[in-house]
């Protein structure tokens, strides 16, 4: 056999190894990686009612136990009755299961909240109330004298089912 057939053969023989091993390699990247760790807590995020109905906060849980969301509620004064009010979060921090946030101050009012979040009633991770947030609301207002009256009462929050959660505002 002549050098040139030779190294013809050698050659095909060598993409034919080539050709083989890529279908391998293929198949090993496609084969199926483990699914990447989630955020400790990052399971309560979501939609969770408030305090009247069609009211709601918004939990989203981050790194390190950090916790951004807001507050959509009714205003009750006189200036703002009935408009619909949108209270970011200033600060909010979930350790383990322990959930505290305090909300930007939206015409004079203010939210401090420190409880828990549990598992509730909710069948599947998607129905209502399959986590709740309990624990006691602080409700601030300083009116136009910058006097200060404070509230605090018992509160539980139930999750929405996941098909009813309202649209998220943005910040302006």
């Amino acid at each position: 056999m002549s050098s040139w057939r030779r190294e013809a053969r050698l050659v095909a023989l060598a993409m034919g190894m080539v050709m083989i091993l890529g279908i391998g390699v293929g198949a090993q990247e496609k084969s199926p990686q483990p699914a990447p760790k989630s955020r400790p807590g990052s399971e309560y995020s979501g939609m969770y009612s408030f305090l009247r109905e069609g009211e709601f906060v918004q939990v989203t849980v981050e790194d390190a136990g950090r916790v951004t969301g807001f507050v959509s509620r009714y205003g009750d004064l006189e200036s703002d009755n009935g408009a619909f009010l949108d209270q970011f979060f200033k600060t909010g921090k979930l350790d383990g299961n322990i959930l505290t946030f305090t909300t930007e101050v939206v015409h004079g009012t203010t939210f401090e909240f420190t409880g828990t979040i549990e598992r509730g009633e909710g069948k599947k991770p998607r129905d209502e109330a399959y986590y709740v947030i309990k624990g006691t609301l602080k409700e601030s207002h300083t009116d136009a004298n910058k006097k200060i009256s404070s509230k605090s009462r018992e509160v539980t929050f139930k999750a929405f089912p996941e098909d009813m959660s309202p649209v998220a505002p943005t910040r302006d």
